[in-house]
């Protein structure tokens, strides 16, 4: 194969590998990592995929070494990076939403805003961020790049910190108080911008991004197919969620139509027996992996 037809693909390694692994694999791309190796063999031999860290993803795609890879805004931000923004992939490695980077504090601390942190002493992960949200509330303070284990530097080494949470129990655990939001965050799927000139990859990443999107899309999604008396359907569709709106069809018994829709799997258990209730007969659910809007 030629090496023109050949995209470099980075891919998350840490929190985020898991999750963006099954996210490709309902998208239909599937990958085959080694316990101790950074490639990512994909079944479309199309595709060379290399497991890097997030924080790092956003220079090697700016720098080429990559076409496409996936990161989070807040590193492409941190690193100050100018790569095409492809698409918004909103998923994390607990939930389906965004992260946030924000300012905490020990319970027991005087500050309440970000105006209290005048001449203070902030470790964070995310140096350039923190200071460009220092500067936009016009106060001055000392930021030092921390190494990890940020949640244990306050108060004795520094006055606050800024970190990463999902859901702020990690923090509350720790003893910590929120104080505000810096940055949300999500993942994004940036390419290199010389990649997307070239028109085999400029499709190639169009048709990845379509196929991430419609995952994300379908994620704890199912689908309902059941028949019902025609006299019943229009009590039926007063309750029946649907994407757009439910798929009704004749069946060969005209007193009889088949309905098909999709809903939020947290509902079935519920739904299910009103529909039967209601009159609806040979009900099943089926999983989705992808829905194209």
């Amino acid at each position: 194969m030629s090496v023109d037809r050949i995209l470099k693909l980075g891919l998350p390694k840490g929190s985020l590998q898991e999750s963006t692994l099954s996210l490709f694999n309902k998208a239909g791309f599937h990958f085959t990592v080694g316990d101790r190796s950074y490639a990512a063999h994909c079944d479309d031999p199309e595709i060379h995929g290399l497991l890097i860290r997030a924080q790092e993803m956003s220079r090697y795609v700016e720098d080429g070494v990559f076409d496409l890879g996936l990161t989070g805004l807040d590193w492409i931000h941190e690193n100050k990076s100018t790569v095409t923004e492809v698409a918004d992939l909103v998923y994390a490695k607990a939930s389906m939403r965004p992260v946030r980077w924000v300012l905490a504090v020990p319970e027991s601390s005087a500050i309440r805003c970000a105006a209290d942190l005048q001449g203070k002493r902030i470790a964070t992960e995310v140096v350039n961020i923190t200071n460009e949200y220092l500067k936009r509330n016009n106060v001055t303070a000392d930021v030092e790049f921390s190494w990890g284990a940020t949640e244990a530097k306050a108060p004795e080494l520094v006055d606050a910190i800024v970190e990463v949470t999902e859901t702020g129990n990690s923090l509350i655990a720790n003893h910590y108080r929120i104080v505000e939001t810096v940055l949300e965050s999500w993942t994004k799927l940036i390419a290199n911008p010389t990649s997307m000139q070239d028109a085999w990859k400029r499709e190639k990443i169009e048709s990845i991004a379509m196929l991430l999107k419609a995952a994300i899309l379908a994620d704890k999604k199912v689908g309902l197919k059941m028949n019902i008396e025609r006299s019943k359907l229009p009590k039926l569709l007063e309750l029946l969620p649907s994407l757009t709106s439910p798929t009704v069809s004749p069946l060969y018994n005209e007193n009889w139509v088949a309905v098909e829709t999709i809903l939020e799997e947290a509902k079935v258990k519920t739904m299910i027996p009103i529909f039967k209730h209601i009159g609806a007969c040979g009900i099943i659910e089926y999983p989705l992996n992808k829905i194209i809007d």
